[in-house]
């Protein structure tokens, strides 16, 4: 097992990964921008090391200067986290010539993967069933039309080095089919550096099924079973569930031993996550992400894997915790994505000062988060305050905690999603489970709906509590208290 490693992230996702070190013994390196310079998963590391400007690019997506902290810090491994550098292939090479560890697999496996049509191609070459579509990416005009024509409309029109639904056209004739192309290529060209675009029939109506991988560098591949991931705006993902609700054993069986040959069929190690759409009775590859996903707790909480542990052990050179058939599925879990975000104003991000927090607790209920009171979410980064995740013994427990667990959750100051949460936890489409990626825009009014009566009553809520929250006088005291606590934490740091 390493000794240190350096984590290039930040907020929750870096303390999630120094949580498996502290439990491991592992001394964990934060990186940290300006912005962040207060932010509590610096607070939390080992050691912490800032680098600079907030800008991302400046900072975060810095690979000289993260290999920099590495050398200097003595770490012996990098964890990327998800965001930022996670599917960099970059940085995967600049570890391996500076005989630094990746903590996930290695670079030219990265960048295989990272090209949609290079991807699609692998996974067709294995077997594993694609989207119908072009196997080669495309800048000529009437070869897209062509190829449009011969798949037949509607079609989709994608960034070949995207992700997160950036830049992504859904075309259903062909006096669209230019103008999205255009207009692809050029947010393509400006977010990814890479004006590659490519065409795939557009499944109408599908629901978005994942399924967790984990493999060693022993040769050994598993899945650790599957997540719904359906409910999104914009092919963004706003709240995820495990198992999926019309998963069989069955279809686990075909779905996983296919996520499963995708992974080993180009040597894939560590954690992974290979993507499906499934659309009546079929199902197929969308893309796998080379890192560890948002969504991961709830595999574990249904699987009971530490899934961050199992990245730093296999990356260490262990073998994998257990074989296909150990893996159990128990109960249900749910995850909600809590963004500083105004769900009323179509999601526009909302940084700002965190006036009044108190997260929610009890059984069954965990959250992930990297935010405090009188904390200011700034406005470089994505806004994300925290994941709060449910679980229960069935799908129906699993929702009313979580409504119990949303209701208790108070954060003030800025305005978050979790209203739109609570909306949905009332939606009597997604209790009956009807889910498909366009389910937000489908069921709008009724969200919108639940919404305005759900802000309503919160707005009593929150006139109540604040005078609850502590009042500005003692903010100095608090203070004192809180540097109190971070010079103890700091000395306990040298402890281990």
């Amino acid at each position: 097992m390493f000794n240190k490693i350096l984590i290039a992230n930040r907020g929750e996702i870096a303390i999630r990964v120094m949580r498996a070190c502290k439990e491991l013994g592992v001394k964990s390196v934060a990186v940290y921008s300006d912005a962040d310079s207060n932010s509590l998963f610096a607070k939390y590391a080992n050691e912490a090391y800032n680098i600079g400007n907030p800008s991302p690019s400046q900072s975060y997506l810095n690979i000289e200067k993260i290999i920099d902290v590495a050398e200097k810090s003595g770490a012996e491994a990098i964890h990327p986290g998800y965001g930022f550098l996670a599917e960099n292939p970059k940085l995967g090479f600049e570890c391996e010539k500076h005989g630094i560890k990746l903590i996930g697999p290695n670079g030219s496996i990265i960048e295989a993967m990272g090209s949609k049509i290079e991807s699609k191609k692998l996974m067709e070459k294995a077997g594993v069933p694609v989207v119908p579509g072009t196997a080669k990416g495309i800048t000529d005009i009437d070869e897209a039309v062509d190829i449009a024509e011969s798949i037949g409309y509607p079609v989709i029109v994608k960034a070949s080095a995207g992700g997160g639904g950036i830049g992504m056209r859904t075309v259903y004739e062909e006096d669209e089919l230019v103008r999205a192309i255009e207009s692809t290529q050029s947010v393509a060209a400006s977010a990814f550096g890479d004006s590659t675009i490519y065409i795939e029939k557009y499944i109408e109506e599908p629901r978005h099924i994942e399924f967790q991988i984990l493999a060693d560098e022993h040769g050994n591949t598993i899945h650790a079973a599957d997540r719904e991931c359906s409910i999104q705006r914009r092919h963004q993902k706003l709240i995820e569930e495990a198992p999926s609700p019309i998963m069989t054993e069955e279809l686990r069986e075909e779905m996983g031993s296919a996520a499963v040959k995708a992974a080993s069929s180009i040597g894939y190690t560590n954690a992974g996550t290979v993507e499906f759409l499934y659309s009546n009775g079929e199902f197929y590859f969308l893309e796998m992400n080379t890192r560890i996903q948002v969504e991961h707790p709830i595999t574990e909480i249904i699987t009971g894997i530490d899934l961050v542990k199992e990245q730093l052990k296999i990356a260490s050179g262990e073998e994998l915790c257990c074989r296909q058939e150990d893996i159990t599925v128990r109960g249900h879990a749910i995850e909600c994505r809590i963004n500083a975000e105004d769900p009323m104003n179509d999601f526009a991000p909302n940084p700002g000062k965190i006036t009044g927090y108190r997260s929610p607790g009890g059984i069954g209920v965990r959250v992930d988060s990297g935010v405090y009171m009188n904390y200011t979410i700034p406005s470089f980064y994505d806004s994300m305050i925290s994941k709060l995740i449910v679980y229960g013994m069935t799908r129906d427990e699993c929702i009313a905690r979580m409504r119990r667990a949303l209701n208790e959750y108070i954060i003030l100051g800025v305005k978050t999603t979790i209203p739109f949460h609570k909306s949905m936890m009332l939606s009597e489409s997604f209790i009956k489970a009807k889910l498909h990626t366009h389910f937000v825009d489908e069921y709008r009014d009724e969200i919108m709906g639940h919404m305005a009566q759900v802000m309503k009553a919160d707005e009593k809520i929150a006139a109540r509590l604040k005078s609850t929250f502590l009042p500005s006088p003692k903010i100095a005291a608090v203070s004192a208290a809180v540097n109190s606590y971070v010079t103890n934490l700091n000395n306990s740091k040298k402890e281990l």
